[in-house]
């Protein structure tokens, strides 16, 4: 794991690898062991590289590296698991190797098959760079669901690229105009979907593609999809008929153990981060199975009894023996964290759940350098309520006379979202179990806004969405295009809960979950390594009829059903927790005067982006208890502060 960055001029320069080093130096915490720096003077091109030494500790492991032929020049964020296989096949040919790490496997792949072709054997999470001098041709690559980030600027004869923003600023040249589809996209679902980014002349590689770029002065041509969910749906829609479940439920088994295995690879020390929910207990129940010693655990937890899932992994971690450390957090914990969010995301993510993810990281990173998670369970398998609960709602809402349904959705939001709350509050001994939710007033106020809608795209978009109107937030409010409902208009010959997943994993997975374990594993040096993600598993749950997702009215019942082989169902069956975090709380509490400094007049008048009376009258709202919805305004506080340390 590593961050990359590089360039390419037009114009003659005589300090390529000055500029290299220092946008390197911008994302120096991705790879705090070495540093290396590559040029062409004659083309223009250079590379900066950080290293994060995970497997191949010595100087072979060094980065840029040049492949045996001297044909390609690489640099490479990331990891391709099965390089001993791919290894043993090029020697099998004749191949000769120096070390023992992946990026020489690579280049030997690239050599004997080309890039692209190399490129579809490998199973991994990686952004890449690579020169090729023979054809004076830079190609751009990132791994097929998008764990690791490749942000590109191009302008002016200009060409940067890099593992986060930060490297891109400090480049030869920068323009910072921002991005109006970005900040809609944003404060309506808290992250800005790719390839947008946050500066207009800046975009996101999108997972699975590769770029190939010839001449720096033209415009960047279109990128080139090696591997898509779209295609993926497409070959793998699931199956029809009678099924075996044993024969599938043990297929799955072995590629779930495979995708561990294999991301056990590691010459530094090696660890997990366990929720106690299903995904990250499936993921060290079978670390622990493949161990010969205790696997390191990490978890931490909220003083909030109702947000707190420590008590789960502390369980699971006792059950499974593993060698566990807990950490409970507090509002001032996240109090402390807050002011250096805007340097760690230096795009803007409000997804408040980056607070604990980034002080799991740093609790893990005390220990090892690599850390497994459960991430992507619920986007393969239908774990989010929405999926059930959800489908329902929408399927429902189609079905029901379009004035009975906007009179409805009208009835349940004219009542505040804490007035629901005191209301079940007071029935809670009379309700049924399944009447018993987190959060009610808020979820009673989204299924009321979700019918007021004409569309399943738009009541998925609603359901999803935070702000639901963000062009009354900016002061800019030019429209913008909705990715959520663009996209599941685009999959309309799906059904519900395939357009619902499909989207999640195009978009919510890799630019919002993914984005912000990215950013708060590399903030302290930690690799984040997600084995649920891997392609083939990805592939597989496509293949799967319905049933192996949702049984019984509950999601990931093939997850569960190989949780069940190693931990006892007792542990496993209980009420969804979730990594909910407490941000009404602390932003009545310990954040109060945080968000009150960002969200005044004056602060906004400041950076021009919001338009102050929305933003002052919501934050109102919310201080005089008037169910105002706390993660909307997490989002314009998170704005506002990513403006005055950005722009």
């Amino acid at each position: 794991m590593c961050g990359i960055t590089g360039f390419w001029v037009t114009s003659a320069s005589s300090d390529l690898e000055e500029i290299a080093n220092r946008m390197a130096m911008a994302i120096r915490y991705r790879g705090p062991d070495d540093s290396g720096t590559w040029s062409d003077g004659t083309a223009g091109v250079a590379f900066g590289f950080r290293r994060l030494a995970i497997i191949d500790l010595s100087e072979q492991g060094h980065q840029p590296m040049v492949s045996a032929s001297g044909r390609f020049v690489i640099i490479f964020n990331g990891e391709v698991f099965n390089f001993r296989a791919i290894r043993n096949e090029l020697e099998g040919r004749g191949a000769l190797f120096r070390g023992h790490s992946d990026t020489e496997v690579m280049l030997a792949a690239f050599e004997a098959w080309g890039i692209e072709n190399a490129v579809r054997r490998f199973v991994g999470m990686f952004a890449i760079a690579v020169w090729d001098k023979q054809e004076r041709e830079l190609t751009l690559i990132r791994d097929r669901l998008g764990v690791k980030p490749l942000y590109i600027f191009a302008d002016s004869g200009v060409i940067s690229f890099g593992s986060e923003l930060k490297a891109l600023v400090a480049g030869p040249v920068f323009d910072s105009t921002l991005n109006s589809d970005g900040l809609g996209s944003f404060l309506r679902y808290l992250y800005i979907p790719a390839p947008h980014t946050i500066y207009k002349k800046v975009h996101k590689l999108l997972p699975g593609h590769l770029l190939r770029i010839r001449n720096p002065a033209q415009a960047l041509p279109p990128s080139v999809p090696y591997w898509s969910v779209d295609r993926v749906i497409e070959a793998n829609r699931s199956v029809n008929g009678a099924v075996d479940d044993q024969a599938l439920l043990q297929q799955f088994d072995d590629l779930l153990t495979e995708a561990v295995k294999l991301r056990l690879e590691s010459d530094v020390p090696l660890g997990a981060l366990l929720s106690g929910g299903v995904d990250s207990s499936v993921v060290v129940a079978i670390m622990q199975s493949l161990a010969s010693r205790p696997v390191r655990t990490f978890t931490i937890g909220f003083d909030q009894q109702e947000h707190n899932e420590a008590r789960f992994a502390r369980t699971v971690a006792r059950h499974l023996g593993t060698d566990h450390t807990e950490l409970l957090l507090s509002g001032a914990d996240a109090l402390a964290i807050v002011p250096s969010l805007p340097e760690m995301f230096d795009e803007p993510l409000a997804d408040p759940s980056q607070i604990p993810t980034f002080l799991v990281c740093r609790l893990a990173r005390q220990s090892v350098t690599v850390a497994l998670t459960g991430d992507g369970g619920d986007e393969l398998f239908a774990g989010y309520n929405r999926y059930v609960d959800g489908e329902r709602l929408l399927a429902r809402a189609a079905r029901m006379p379009s004035g009975v349904r906007r009179m409805a959705g009208g009835v349940l939001t004219a009542v505040r979202a804490d007035t629901w709350d005191a209301v079940q509050r007071l029935t809670w001994p009379l309700l049924p179990e399944r009447a018993k939710v987190r959060l009610a007033g808020g979820k009673v106020q989204k299924v009321g806004h979700v019918l007021l809608h004409e569309s399943d795209a738009e009541r998925y978009g609603s359901l999803v969405s935070f702000a639901r109107q963000p062009s009354l937030l900016l002061s800019d409010s030019d429209p913008y295009e909705d990715h959520v409902v663009k996209g599941f208009e685009e999959l309309k010959d799906l059904p519900l809960l395939e357009r619902m997943m499909a989207v999640d994993q195009k978009h919510y997975l890799p630019d919002d979950l993914l984005a912000k374990v990215d950013r708060a594993s590399m903030a302290v040096s930690l690799e984040a390594r997600v084995p649920l993600l891997d392609h083939r598993l990805v592939e597989f749950s496509w293949r799967l009829p319905r049933s192996f997702k949702i049984r019984d009215g509950a999601g990931k019942w093939i997850l569960k059903q190989s949780l069940y082989k190693r931990v006892p169902r007792d542990i496993v069956d209980r009420p969804k927790v979730g990594f909910t975090v407490p941000i009404k709380e602390w932003l009545q509490g310990p954040l109060s005067e945080w968000a009150s400094d960002l969200l005044s007049e004056r602060m906004i008048a400041k950076h021009g982006v919001l338009r102050a009376d929305a933003a002052a009258d919501a934050w109102q709202r919310f201080r005089s208890g008037m169910g105002e919805d706390p993660t909307g305004l997490w989002a314009m506080a998170t704005l506002q502060a990513w403006l005055e340390r950005w722009h």
